[in-house]
């Protein structure tokens, strides 16, 4: 038996559990037995990142998933996964194993997270400029993943730098997590523009799409939470002058774009409590509530510490109440999909050689079918590659059309599915014409291997 893929989305369930320990650490007010709780759910944001990363790199599904322009998007889970448990592994797991041992433990995430999620922040939208393509209303919150890793990376990295040897090591640190904090800032502002223009030129998303627009919450969120983590550290790096404008830069501009990321809470609210009346299926894209959230009460805390408000503090404390009840939710139904995805039945995928007919077997088992055909002139597409996906947005099945452009998978359950389609992906091949005489050319198309 096949087990259906996993994409790199369920990644944002180490992210959301990862936040939900290290967002309690740093919580402006304490609660009795609130850090022994916050240190048991970090070490199982840690045992599900080892869990996850095995069973993904198993796959070897990497360039599938690449050439996918949604499941793309979600390459900047698996950084931002390692980031938020290397974070914990210094905030809760040193009372655990110590200082020297977690410190170790932050340093090798830290890195790799940062080199994973820079590349991530280069390599999708490169894809997305050359191969893939996509509507006027193809926006939505998942384009942000790629382009926030880097400040997840400023904002924990701040915690290393106090451990970072004196000088120009330590320098370096602080300066090129402020490069990051611009990086991702940037971007995400660029990507929130792009998404509230499709919000508001056409047709507001429905389903699983809707929790991604809480992403833009968490990319603001963050943003706050790294001018404040930075501008904590700064003083040991920077001249007085430079340390103090840090300072201000953090409590400025961080309550600029806190304002703002709370018109953004109000309206992913909105949406959410508008899709749940008519229904909203489980995916993985419901762990998009969690982070952003977590994301929302660590910069609320942030603002807290640096101005004393009593606002900010009980703010950070109610946000905090709220994301615990969403992650035990979010949380209670991903294992029950779990659970169920065990039991799964494998799925069959096959083309047919000729046009598809009425199966006399369909009583004993559920068959999907159907044909490819272009928008033009409606003619049947041969061998595009048709993907199926189960409502959680995983890989249930992948086939290629027939010369008719007939596809079929058999020995479905009912439940609801998604069905990809995807012609060949685009080949360029340089030449040099010879302007005195007729030259001829041709060209290969083919799909990668899975």
């Amino acid at each position: 038996m096949t087990r259906p893929l996993i994409g790199p989305s369920w990644f944002a369930a180490v992210m959301g559990t990862g936040i939900v320990a290290n967002a309690a650490a740093t919580l402006p007010r304490s609660f009795h037995g609130l850090r022994t709780a916050a240190t048991v759910v970090w070490l199982g944001a840690a045992l599900l990142l080892i869990l996850l990363a095995v069973r993904y790199l198993r796959q070897r599904a990497l360039r599938r998933h690449a050439a996918d322009p949604v499941m793309a998007q979600f390459f900047g889970a698996p950084p931002m996964a390692l980031l938020t448990v290397g974070a914990g592994a210094l905030l809760l797991g040193r009372r655990m194993i110590g200082l020297e041992a977690a410190l170790d433990v932050d340093w090798v995430l830290w890195s790799l997270g940062t080199v994973l999620g820079l590349a991530t922040a280069c390599a999708v939208p490169y894809l997305m400029v050359t191969r893939h393509r996509f509507a006027p209303d193809a926006a939505f919150g998942g384009w942000l993943m790629p382009v926030v890793p880097p400040m997840v990376s400023a904002a924990t990295g701040a915690l290393l730098v106090p451990y970072a040897p004196a000088g120009q090591l330590r320098l370096a640190l602080l300066l090129g997590c402020y490069a990051m904090l611009g990086l991702g800032l940037v971007a995400a502002l660029l990507v929130l523009a792009m998404l509230y223009g499709r919000l508001v030129h056409h047709d507001a998303p429905s389903g699983t799409v809707v929790p991604t627009v809480w992403i833009g919450l968490g990319a603001l969120g963050q943003s706050v939470t790294a001018l404040g983590a930075l501008a904590a550290v700064a003083p040991s790096v920077l001249p007085a002058p430079y340390a103090r404008g840090t300072a201000v830069f953090a409590l400025l501009g961080g309550i600029v774009v806190w304002g703002f990321a709370m018109l953004w809470l109000a309206l992913a609210a909105g949406l959410t409590a508008r899709t749940i009346r008519s229904g909203l299926p489980f995916a993985p894209t419901w762990w998009s509530f969690i982070f952003p959230v977590g994301a929302c009460v660590t910069a609320t805390g942030t603002l807290a510490a640096r101005t004393s408000s009593e606002l900010f503090i009980w703010m950070a404390v109610v946000l905090f109440a709220l994301l615990v009840i969403a992650w035990v939710v979010v949380a209670g139904y991903s294992l029950r999909h779990a659970a169920r995805h065990t039991r799964r039945r494998p799925v069959a995928g096959h083309a047919r050689r000729r046009p598809v007919e009425p199966d006399p077997r369909l009583d004993v088992a559920t068959v999907l079918s159907g044909t490819v055909r272009t928008t033009t002139d409606g003619r049947p597409i041969s061998e595009a590659r048709v993907t199926l996906l189960d409502p959680a947005g995983d890989v249930v099945g992948i086939t290629l059309t027939a010369e008719d452009g007939s596809y079929a998978f058999t020995n479905l359950e009912g439940d609801r599915y998604t069905v990809v389609a995807a012609g060949y992906p685009a080949q360029a091949t340089p030449l040099t014409l010879d302007a005195t005489r007729q030259d001829a050319f041709d060209l290969t198309l083919a799909h990668d291997e899975g």
